[in-house]
Order: C-alpha cells, then sequence, then structure tokens
C-alpha cells in the first residue's frame, strides 16, 4: 500500500497503548497497525503549512517568510512568561492571542527521560504528555492564563529541569519516581499569584507507548539529507516513529514535508 500527504504531527489517542494516526489532506494511517512492518518513507518535496508553496521549511511546517508572520509560532509559545493578551498587548495577532492564551493551562511534572516541569493548556491534557513521551504526568496548578503558567514554570526550573532527553526517552531510559513527592517539594515556589491554584490530587497519569523494542542506539532520521528510508517499524513514542536498527523519525520535527510511504 502506499500513501502520500504532507506531514503533520501524528494525532493521538490515550488508550493502553496509545494509538496513533497519520492524518493526511484525503486520508490517514492508523499507525499502530504498521508495527512490524517494512516502510520506505520518501521525501517529495516541500508544503509550508501557511501559504501551501513548495518552500524549505524553516521551522514547524512553516517556511522562512511565514515563520515570522504566524500567530501560533510567537515567542510566547516557547516562552510562556512572554504572554501579554491579557495586558490587552499584540505580538501578532491580539484576537488569536486572547483566544489561545486567555484560557486555562496546567503546569505539571511529567517523567519521560527525567522529571521535568511544563506548560500546556489545559485542553491539550493528555496530549502534551504523550507528544513528550511521558508514562507519567502529574498536574502542579491550574491557573487562567498563560501568562501565570509561564512564571510559575520559570519559577520552577531553578529546582526541577525544564527540558527532556530525547535520547533516553527514546531508548526508555527512565527511572520511576513518585511526582507526587516531587510536586509537593515544589509547593513552596510556586509565585504568590499562582498559589490558590495549587491541585492537591494525588492523581498521577500513566501513559503506555506501542513499543515492541527498544534501540540500544538512537539514529535520528533527516530526510532532507536522506531523502528515502526503509526499515520496519518497531515503536512509536512521543511523535518519533522507532526503527528495529535504531532509527528514529521525529514526525512533528519534519512537518510541511510532503512525504510518500510504503507499506510492505
Amino acid at each position: 500500500m502506499q500513501y502520500q500527504g504532507v506531514l503533520r504531527k501524528m494525532q493521538t489517542e490515550l488508550k493502553a497503548p496509545i494509538q496513533y494516526y497519520l492524518v493526511f489532506d484525503s486520508d490517514f494511517i492508523q499507525v499502530n497497525q504498521l508495527l512490524d512492518k517494512e516502510l520506505t518513507i520518501r521525501f517529495v518535496k516541500y508544503q509550508c503549512l501557511a501559504c501551501g508553496e513548495n518552500k524549505k521549511i524553516y521551522r514547524q511546517g512553516y517556511c522562512y517568510d511565514d515563520f515570522y508572520k504566524q500567530p501560533d509560532v510567537g515567542d510566547w509559545i516557547m516562552k510562556p512568561e512572554l504572554s501579554t493578551a491579557h495586558l490587552d498587548i499584540e505580538d501578532r495577532d491580539l484576537e488569536y492571542e486572547k483566544k489561545v492564551q486567555l484560557q486555562p493551562h496546567i503546569v505539571y511534572l511529567a517523567n519521560s527521560s527525567n522529571v521535568k516541569v511544563g506548560v500546556t493548556r489545559k485542553t491539550q491534557v493528555p496530549t502534551r504528555w504523550i507528544d513528550q513521551g511521558a508514562h507519567e504526568a502529574i498536574e502542579i496548578v491550574e491557573v487562567p492564563n498563560r501568562y501565570l503558567a509561564g512564571i510559575t514554570e520559570v519559577a520552577l526550573k531553578d529546582y526541577v529541569a525544564d527540558k527532556t532527553n530525547w535520547r533516553k526517552m527514546l531508548k526508555n531510559d527512565v527511572e520511576d519516581e513518585s511526582l507526587v513527592v516531587h510536586r509537593d517539594k515544589l509547593k513552596e515556589y510556586i509565585p504568590e499569584e499562582a498559589k490558590a491554584y495549587y491541585i492537591a490530587s494525588n492523581k498521577e497519569t500513566e501513559i503506555e507507548f506501542p513499543v515492541l523494542q527498544y534501540p540500544e542506539k538512537v539514529k535520528s532520521l533527516n530526510l532532507e539529507k536522506t531523502p528515502e528510508f526503509t526499515g520496519v517499524l518497531k515503536g512509536i513514542k512521543g511523535q518519533y516513529l522507532i526503527f528495529e536498527d535504531g532509527t528514529v523519525f521525529n514526525v512533528r520535527n519534519n512537518e510541511g514535508l510532503v512525504v510518500d510511504i510504503d507499506i510492505q
């Protein structure tokens, strides 16, 4: 079977294990069904997710020009503490920014390679944790806007990591830790403005990924340098496809690339 389409991040369902879908304009692939099958992924061309043109992708599925225009990739996305919609101050598109920033946000702890702190919109729970390859997560605070979540994350970063070691995550080199204990230790460092939003629940979300074989060594596939790759799919974790020979392919990092996928 052969499919062709522009890559976007895989859509997911919280089941045991997580269910993954590659969604194209006129078709989709239930990726879990491809485990233990041989796939060939072939780079065809670029297709910017904004203008639709065959222009080299710069970041996050956009060509260079569109990356600096699109409101959904402003600096406040990666640095929530830079959010200004609550002050009625525009970055690129105030209407869009109010819609996204002025809604409930969660500051959380997740364990994928190590315990890390992060921020996500409440509507993106548990999607955000799945995309990070976290096998467990717990909420710390639920605040009414992105700015409050951002300053809380900044305050807690002094006491817990804010980055995932993606190689360790893909090798499943993970230590089980009590996120409840970690969260309780961080409580005193939450900024005054966010203390009232602390979540005292001990509920941890457990996540199981569809992986038959974890790699011992990880090799990252770059389709622009290696435009055709064939391998047996052994797992899906985070936004990565994991192949038998240790090659991994980050679907999200390749948004905006049109590919052919042949399934043997």
